[in-house]
């Protein structure tokens, strides 16, 4: 089978190689975070972006929001959240939060570094944390939070011939986002501009 789409260690290369500025829901809009108050509170956040290695190449694991959520149903994401208070940094918030979201033992984790911050429009300040996993892992969705698990290639979410930008309208604005739609799910907002972060840092490869 021909493997695709570049390697872990193509990847760890290019993490110590290319830093990138951080990103943000406005970055598609007029304006962008210059044209918010810069006094505004931020609450710090972060997600897991689990690698694991197959046989065709790395896949990424991502989430599907249970549908009965108040905030963001049905949405596509990785797994992640607010940090709590007993969180002794963010790369424990982002392994925490995987482990009650999809079951995953921290132990079967191999952080390589974060990503660059990104800031929603809900005001978190969310930092991704790029992981390899064990590839014995079988995912345990938590029915409250998570509808499904899925995978995505690596070599999909990093073609740029996927990515997409829609607009809608957001109160009372029409706002623009990147998404890369996979199949029957759609990937969008911070999800794929943070996706689209790594593509950048990764760069050619």
């Amino acid at each position: 089978m021909t493997r695709s789409g570049p390697s872990l260690s193509d990847i760890r290369a290019a993490l110590d190689a290319r830093p990138i500025a951080p990103s943000s829901d406005y970055d598609l809009n007029p304006g962008g975070l210059a044209a918010l108050p810069a006094e505004r509170k931020l609450r710090p956040a972060a997600v897991l972006v689990p690698l694991v290695e197959r046989r065709h190449g790395l896949d990424v694991l991502l989430t599907k929001r249970a549908s009965h959520l108040k905030h963001h149903p049905g949405q596509v994401s990785f797994p992640g959240g607010k940090q709590e208070p007993d969180d002794p940094d963010l790369q424990a918030t982002a392994l925490r939060e995987a482990q009650e979201e999809i079951g995953l033992d921290p132990a079967l984790a191999q952080v390589l570094a974060p990503l660059s911050t990104h800031e929603t429009v809900t005001r978190f300040t969310v930092t991704p944390y790029l992981a390899e996993i064990d590839p014995g892992f079988r995912p345990v969705p938590e029915r409250g939070e998570v509808d499904e698990v899925f995978a995505v290639p690596l070599a999909h979410l990093l073609d740029p011939d996927n990515l997409q930008i829609h607009s809608r309208i957001w109160q009372g604005q029409r706002r623009a986002y990147f998404t890369i739609p996979y199949g029957p799910y759609y990937i969008w907002g911070a999800t794929a501009r943070m996706i689209k972060g790594l593509a950048d840092r990764l760069g050619p490869l």
